[in-house]
Parts: C-alpha cells; sequence; structure tokens
C-alpha cells in the first residue's frame, strides 16, 4: 500500500508542468495561435526562475520572473503571427532556439562555471487541515506543493471561463471562425494577444516549477522534452481543459514507472526506459489523432482587410 500511495503522490507532483505547459498552449490555440516554442520557453523560465529565486531569497519572485519570461515570449509570438501575419510555425521553432540558448547563457552570464551547483529552497508541502489526516487520500491528494494545487485551480477555472462565460465564448469563436465572430464585434486581434501572452506565462511557470521542486538548480536541458510532451498533451485533450488535466496524470504517470523502474533496476537499457513517455505518447496520438477536437483555424493567420488567412 505504501507503494502505491508513493507512487500516486509522485504522479500527482509530477502533473504540475504537463497541466500548466498543456494549458498555456491550449488558451493561445482556442484563438488560432498555435506554440511550439514550449521546450525553450520553459528552459528559461526554469533557469530566469533559478537566478532570480537564488539572488532574491525568493520563490515567489523567481515564480513572478518565469511568468513575465513566458509572457514576452507569448507577445513575441502573438505580434508577428497576428501583426506581421508570419508563419506561426517558423517563428515558434525560432522562439524555441532563442529560449534554449537564452536558458544556457543565462546562468554563465550571471553566475558563472562552479564546481558545486548553487541551490534555491524547494517549494514546502502545504498539508490542506483535517483533509490531509484522511487515511491513503490525505497523503495522495491533500499534502503537496501550493502549485499541484494551483494547476487545478486554474484548469477548473479555465474551463469554466471557455464554457461558461460570454468572454470564453468570444475567445473560442476567434478560434473557430474569426471572420464570423469579427462581423459580430468580437476584436480577434485583442483575444489572440491576451491569450497567448497568458498562455505563455503558464508555460514559462511550468519550467520554473522543475528547478524549484524537482532538484533545487538549474541545469542545462533540464526539462527533458516536457515542452513537446505539452503539445502532444493538447491534441490528446482534445484543446478542452479538464481533459488536458486528466491527460496529464496519464504522462506523469509514464514519466514516474520510467523512472522508478530506472531506479529500482530492470534488464532494460536506462535509455529504453527514458523513451517511455515518448512511445506512450506516440502509441496514444496514433489512437486519438482522429478524434481530437482541434481549433478549425488553429496555425492561421486572420487578415481582417482580406477576410481571409
Amino acid at each position: 500500500m505504501d507503494i502505491l500511495v508513493n507512487f500516486l503522490r509522485l504522479v500527482l507532483l509530477s502533473m504540475v508542468p504537463f497541466v500548466l505547459a498543456g494549458q498555456g498552449t491550449m488558451l493561445g490555440g482556442r484563438t488560432g495561435v498555435f506554440n511550439v516554442a514550449q521546450e525553450g520557453m520553459m528552459l528559461v523560465g526554469a533557469s530566469l526562475g533559478f537566478l532570480v529565486s537564488y539572488y532574491s531569497g525568493s520563490i515567489f519572485l523567481g515564480m513572478v520572473a518565469a511568468m513575465l519570461s513566458g509572457a514576452l515570449f507569448g507577445l513575441a509570438l502573438a505580434y508577428f503571427t497576428t501583426a506581421l501575419k508570419m508563419d506561426q510555425f517558423v517563428i515558434g521553432l525560432a522562439l524555441f532556439f532563442i529560449g534554449v540558448g537564452l536558458s544556457t547563457l543565462l546562468p554563465k552570464i550571471i553566475i558563472g562555471i562552479t564546481l558545486t551547483p548553487p541551490l534555491i529552497k524547494t517549494l514546502p508541502n502545504l498539508a490542506i487541515p483535517l483533509l490531509s489526516s484522511i487515511p491513503v487520500l490525505g497523503p495522495i491528494l491533500f499534502n503537496h506543493n501550493i502549485l499541484v494545487y494551483a494547476s487545478v485551480i486554474i484548469s477548473v477555472g479555465l474551463w469554466y471561463f471557455l464554457y461558461r462565460t460570454q468572454k470564453g465564448l468570444e475567445l473560442r469563436s476567434v478560434g473557430e471562425h474569426p471572420m464570423t465572430a469579427d462581423s459580430l464585434g468580437v476584436n480577434t486581434t485583442k483575444n489572440r494577444y491576451w491569450s497567448t501572452i497568458i498562455g505563455g506565462a503558464l508555460i514559462g511557470l511550468s519550467g520554473a516549477y522543475l528547478p524549484m521542486v524537482y532538484s533545487g538548480t538549474f541545469t542545462e536541458g533540464m526539462v527533458m522534452g516536457r515542452g513537446w510532451l505539452a503539445i502532444a498533451l493538447t491534441f490528446f485533450g482534445g484543446w478542452s481543459p479538464l481533459p488536458i488535466l486528466f491527460g496529464s496524470l496519464f504522462f506523469s504517470a509514464v514519466e514516474v514507472l520510467a523512472f522508478r523502474v530506472q531506479v529500482i533496476g530492470s534488464f532494460l537499457p536506462y535509455q529504453f526506459l527514458q523513451m517511455l513517455p515518448y512511445i506512450a505518447t506516440i502509441i496514444v496520438m496514433i489512437i486519438t489523432f482522429k478524434r481530437a477536437r482541434v481549433p478549425a483555424f488553429l496555425g492561421l493567420n486572420y487578415d481582417r482587410e482580406k477576410r481571409s488567412v
């Protein structure tokens, strides 16, 4: 029983980067902006979040810095694709490479090369009174750091906003048929900007989670493909907040399982175990891709003057 409880705790702990990056990708995609720079944005969020936390002594300020960096990348993506009408995939790849480069450059410039990596305090667990004392379920569900709870609240909040509010309906209409939305007075440009910026902030925060919870320090490439998996997660979740939340549990479970098997020892090479999340992703995408509900205008630029892509 203890093994199962610990496994499920780790699954919830590990789902946060997937949830935040997936919701950030989904939010921009709902207005037609397809972000493929998640991996680079997460690396910058991890790097900058760590550096600000280290020098300020405040994890909160580190999270704010990571969100601002992600928002800045989101603003760049929105500007180049909405104002300048440039290809979304090309701009996304450019931002990805910029993010990877910055994440490596910033620590070397600010801290330099050290024999002992600098450390920050990791986020403490916040046990919910009474609920955390429930046998079995208490330790699994109600004794985590604040970002675990926040990721669930954000997911539920986004679902309510998108499907239960007028503004949410307007945002979804921009990603489905911007010409119709525009003719009805919906500001397509404004919606594309703010959804991509807020989505970028969530992606940046998802990167900061890694040094602030997992390791206490930043290492090059520590995102380890989670940004690319977040794209697959949004397709798996049908570009809807709650399915993305539940789908992230599957992705994190595969990741934790691969790590556990690697630690315990196996006749399988560790390189194969590291491949498991990606193998599982391919299998899931093969099964679900045809049934995935994708915004009709995803990846396309809307030109109000031409009334065409």
